[in-house]
């Protein structure tokens, strides 16, 4: 039996190389396999983070008997989804149209054609080993039946694409309309949207912050900073060394799905920033701090790139490394302050996960102390309250106690993250994604510009190399990379929009006109080879294998949808340069998602995200100076509009379009603030562009 997942770079299907079952990569020669033996395939989609697919996996990949039945009946494809998102696209659909419901691990029996004809999930031992005799018995008794269920499906699931249906115009009223649907579903005492399991509704926030810029509706800031405070204080966010799971199990944020996702905590991470640029918000400032140190410090991989996930497990178990009971916090730090800890955190002996052990949560507003680190925690003057009245720099008493108490959670903290360190850690799914890295560049850039981190500016531009010196390949765009070398698979239209808006991101940050330049030869390929002809977009370029049908899902999932990543490279690039062209293609896609946004705007965050952009204008700020912290690049940063692109650099600098004849004022710097390419007067102080801005 040949181990073909042994040279894969999927770390998921290398966990998978050890099987007895004999599994095929995903290929042309598996399906040819299965022609030549006349028998289906198994196709088995999942990805390196997954719980269930390693339970699966233990109870049935990793069995003799099991692997018997697949081996003689099947030939068994393995898939990571994360890989191959057009693949898991199609059989997603499938699988949900099927049954209703859909998830990892993904289980599905199709023709040796690849036309799917019996979907499931995941399937405790005994059930699939019945469920593989039952398929092998109708592949080879109902063969007619068989093939015309999966002719069927196939059919059902080409109509189901979005492709050349109904537009809508992007206005205020169905922005409007989806902000109040939005507030409908919000769960006004734990924040989010909808019951358990709750995802972090990133996307929808990143939309709700924006249209509060639009129209100062308080309701949809609150909304914002109710759930953002409630994740950060649960236990879906980790409040030892930062970064968020991937989901609660329940409606309070208590209990995580344990896997940390790349995608998730980048998203997150420009949520917190944007809410601190807003609201000045200290936790808001702390969690973003803590995001980006959290992505920078365990997901950076050796050979450059933010690895795709840490594990759910450890050795097997969810929640080893995270959960905690009292005598474990006792043993950590002593008798007294293992009481402290935790009241604090929420350590009860009945414990909130299993086993008696407890998920932390932060039970005390921390943030909303005096902090004796922090001199912008003082009040004017250097004053604070309190019991003595706060006066001529003298801190009162409760102040004094307060900030003991800051100091008190620090060094508990790092004291439990040092125990916790000497714990078995989680497995890291260390391949680089393409669009999720756009994303997290993006992020970072935000991060840098709004919060001024050094780090996060170097480590941007050093990912977009990697991006560009790795990923793209004679004009086009790999999806994976691992330790340096570059995967097989295509990139997607998702990583094709993600990369050009990262590109177009760290152009504004550096003023390199390179990066524009990068950014526009994506989104060539993109328009050239992904759109529909009617507006919309496919997932996958029209010279890309074929599938049994082409994928084009305008919905949000876990990450924005491909159209949604793609309109936002095209808004930035046409606002940067000035080509109209580019900004007509995302007029028209956006128009093709409209519906969405007004019927389902929790499945459609990211395109209304990108909608106010276009509402907005967006606006264009090139700012001459030779001097690279001028006040007024800060002022822009905290004061525009939703959408805005900011230059910053020398008049007609090379390659930066929208530093072209925009001279200083005698010899001093100079904002210039444009909205759809038509120009307010020009502004040489802080005051003026934040007036310009703001009215």
């Amino acid at each position: 039996m040949a181990n073909r997942l042994a040279t894969a770079t999927s770390p998921y299907l290398l966990q998978h190389a050890g099987n007895p079952v004999d599994w095929w990569p995903w290929s042309a020669e598996a399906f040819e396999e299965a022609r030549r033996r006349d028998v289906p395939v198994l196709i088995s989609v999942g990805y390196a983070a997954c719980h269930w697919c390693h339970v699966m996996a233990h109870e049935s990949f990793e069995d003799e008997e099991i692997a018997r039945q697949v081996n003689a009946a099947f030939v068994a494809i393995k898939v990571d989804r994360e890989e191959r998102p057009d693949v898991d696209a199609v059989y997603m659909t499938a699988t949900q149209a099927m049954t209703g419901q859909g998830g990892w691990p993904m289980t599905v029996f199709a023709t040796p054609e690849g036309e799917p004809f019996f979907c499931g999930t995941y399937y405790p031992r005994a059930a699939f080993s019945r469920l593989l005799d039952s398929v092998a018995t109708a592949w080879r008794d109902q063969r007619d039946d068989v093939v015309k269920q999966g002719s069927a499906v196939v059919q059902a699931i080409g109509g189901a694409q979005m492709v050349g249906g109904p537009t809508t115009p992007i206005s205020a009223s169905l922005l409007d309309a989806a902000a109040v649907r939005l507030a409908k579903d919000h769960d006004q005492e734990n924040g989010g949207f909808g019951g358990a399991p709750k995802f972090p509704p990133h996307m929808n926030l990143l939309f709700l912050l924006r249209r509060h810029q639009r129209t100062g509706a308080a309701e949809d800031l609150e909304i914002v900073r109710h759930t953002a405070e409630r994740m950060a204080r649960g236990g879906i966010y980790d409040q030892l060394a930062g970064g968020f799971a991937r989901y609660a199990v329940d409606t309070t944020w208590t209990v995580p799905h344990f896997e940390k996702m790349l995608y998730d905590n980048a998203l997150l991470l420009r949520v917190y920033t944007q809410l601190w640029r807003l609201t000045s918000d200290p936790l808001a400032r702390r969690i973003a701090d803590e995001t980006a140190e959290f992505l920078l410090r365990d997901l950076a991989t050796p050979a450059g790139g933010l690895a795709s996930a840490l594990d759910a497990d450890t050795d097997g178990v969810e929640g080893l490394t995270y959960a905690w009971t009292p005598a474990q916090l006792t043993e950590a730090l002593g008798e007294e302050d293992g009481r402290w800890a935790a009241d604090l955190f929420r350590v009860t002996a009945e414990g909130t996960f299993e086993h008696g052990s407890s998920v932390l949560i932060l039970a005390r507003d921390i943030d909303g102390l005096p902090d004796a680190l922090d001199p912008d925690a003082a009040g004017v003057g250097g004053v604070r309250g309190g019991d003595a009245g706060g006066v001529g720099g003298v801190r009162g008493r409760d102040d004094d106690a307060a900030a003991e108490v800051v100091a008190r959670w620090r060094d508990v903290r790092g004291r439990l993250l040092a125990a916790r360190a000497a714990r078995p850690q989680p497995a890291r799914d260390d391949k680089v994604v393409a669009s999720w890295n756009g994303l997290a560049i993006t992020a970072l850039v935000e991060h840098a510009a709004l919060l001024g981190s050094p780090t996060s500016r170097a480590a941007a531009v050093a990912l977009a190399d990697v991006l560009a010196g790795r990923h793209i390949v004679d004009g086009r765009l790999r999806r994976v990379s691992r330790d340096g070398l570059v995967g097989d698979p295509a990139g997607v239209l998702e990583d094709y929009g993600a990369v050009a808006e990262a590109f177009c991101a760290v152009h504004q940050l550096t003023g390199d006109g390179r990066w524009l330049a990068s950014a526009g030869r994506l989104l060539d390929v993109a328009l050239a080879h992904f759109g529909t002809g009617q507006g919309g977009f496919y997932d996958t370029a029209d010279d890309a294998e074929r599938l049994v049908t082409r994928p084009a899902d305008p919905t949000d999932n876990a990450t924005p949808s491909g159209l949604a990543a793609i309109c936002a490279g095209l808004v930035a690039y046409s606002a940067l340069t000035g080509d109209m062209r580019y900004r007509e293609a995302a007029d028209a896609a956006l128009e093709t998602v409209g519906p969405l946004i007004g019927s389902h705007p929790r499945f459609a965050g990211y395109s209304a995200t990108v909608a106010e952009a276009v509402l907005a204008g967006p606006y264009e700020i090139a700012i001459a100076t030779e001097n690279p912290d001028d006040p007024l690049l800060a002022a822009a940063h905290r004061h525009a509009p939703p959408g805005t692109v900011i230059v910053a650099g020398p008049p007609d600098k090379p390659d930066v379009p929208l530093l072209a004849n925009r001279p200083l004022t005698d010899g001093r710097p100079t904002a210039y603030v444009c909205r759809g390419f038509v120009c307010d007067r020009p502004a040489t102080t802080p005051a003026e562009l934040q007036a310009r801005l703001t009215t």
